[in-house]
């Protein structure tokens, strides 16, 4: 039986007509050696020759490996490897990201990052809010949006919560949101929680100051659509959604439905299980690339090495995957959470620029003065970025911030 090579290091990736993969791969083995177990394993391959594969076969549907550069290789596949169901992440994951991981061959393989042409990327509808839907909601055009997470993560009654989210905003903040291990549990349900949240943002809009919270709508596939009706029809304002225990179909499915009127908020939790590790599993980039496509108006990002999360060198590739213009749908909102507090808030924004949404749980919760206090200090500290004035020398003519930053510094 003939032998083929999946090898074509004489050619350039075809971004316009091919799904391009970069992976990053640790073996004994010879690079080029690697490099074809994957492209075959991943289409018309196995471990050893076939009598059943031919050269029709393999010529339309083989992967292509086209470069190979220290532990680096690039491998193209055929747009017909995907399924003719447009918009089905599943089918794509399992070709991009699938059975290559278990190799054994391998000691590690990580997806970098993915490109696709438009014969893919057309059969997804993108956000339907985007970072712009999201600023014209709460009339604020230019200002980095400055949010908090209710703490603790789980404990709190519907009333408690609310009180929190009246004093955030209150306090100057312009988003708040459940954590991602809340959703319907009996101390907190999630029709309470809503109703009493949604007077509270009521009460607040009242007062001249418009917010919004995030009710984490996380569930099984069947009845994740029925829940955020639900939360709507109780008042929510935005939706959250935990994208990698979910699945990506389950925002795709929130965003393409008509009935869903509020912008979604994913969250990433989880995703270190595969992004953590810089020799194998997934990268953050191609998670964000596929949220995006699927619908997500606001994504968790991280804090670009500024927090209390690990973050790794490419991390700020996804501040481009979530705004950039080389994709045909609505920007993302990236959000920068975890160990956030206001004496970081002048170096996420060096980092991320001023289209981003700042998030502190406990830098808002643990503030001496309260959770009021906690939320002027962040405001605060946005307001003296976006301005240009070091966090101390604003702190100098603002209590709070002064207070915040005596308790946690300045990075």
């Amino acid at each position: 039986m003939k032998e083929y090579s999946y090898l074509h290091l004489d050619e350039k990736a075809d971004y316009d007509e091919y799904v391009v993969c970069k992976y990053r791969v640790t073996t004994d083995l010879p690079m080029e050696k690697a490099a074809e177990a994957i492209a075959a394993e991943q289409s018309t391959g196995t471990w050893t020759g076939i009598s059943t594969l031919d050269g029709d076969v393999f010529g339309r549907l083989g992967a292509r490996v086209v470069s190979i550069g220290g532990d680096m290789i690039t491998v193209e596949y055929p747009p017909e490897d995907f399924s003719i169901e447009t918009g089905s992440v599943p089918q794509i994951l399992s070709v991009i990201a699938g059975n290559l991981f278990g190799l054994g061959s391998l000691k590690g393989v990580r997806l970098e990052d993915v490109s696709f042409p438009d014969s893919i990327l057309s059969g997804f509808k993108g956000p339907k809010f985007g970072a712009e839907g999201i600023r014209k909601a709460l009339k604020r055009p230019e200002k980095p949006l400055v949010g908090t997470i209710v703490k603790p993560k789980i404990g709190l009654s519907p009333e408690k919560t609310a009180e929190y989210v009246y004093e955030a905003g209150a306090g100057g903040l312009t988003n708040s949101k459940d954590d991602e291990t809340l959703v319907d549990q009996a101390f907190c349900p999630i029709e309470d929680r809503t109703i009493a949240v949604s007077e509270a943002l009521d009460r607040l809009e009242e007062e001249g100051h418009m917010m919004m919270h995030a009710i984490n709508v996380s569930t099984r596939g069947d009845k994740i659509t029925e829940l955020a009706e639900k939360v709507q029809e109780w008042g929510a304002r935005e939706i959250m959604v935990d994208v990698i225990t979910c699945g990506f179909g389950a925002v795709q499915a929130l965003a393409e439905d008509p009935s869903i009127k509020v912008p979604i908020h994913v969250h990433r939790t989880m995703h270190g299980a595969f992004t953590k590790d810089p020799f194998h599993g997934i990268a953050m980039l191609p998670i964000t690339r596929l949220v995006r496509m699927c619908g997500g108006d606001a994504l968790h990002i991280g804090t670009l090495g500024a927090g209390k999360m690990s973050s790794g060198a490419g991390d700020g590739g996804n501040l481009g995957a979530c705004l950039g213009g080389d994709v045909p749908y609505k920007s993302v909102m990236p959000v920068c959470s975890g160990g956030v507090y206001p004496g970081i808030v002048a170096d996420i924004t060096s980092r991320a620029g001023m289209n981003v949404q700042i998030q502190a749980g406990g830098g808002v919760a643990g503030h001496p003065g309260g959770v009021r206090c906690g939320a002027m200090a962040m405001s605060q500290a946005v307001d003296a970025a976006f301005e240009g004035i070091p966090a101390e020398k604003y702190a100098e003519t603002h209590k709070e911030l002064a207070e915040a930053l005596e308790k946690w510094g300045v990075k």
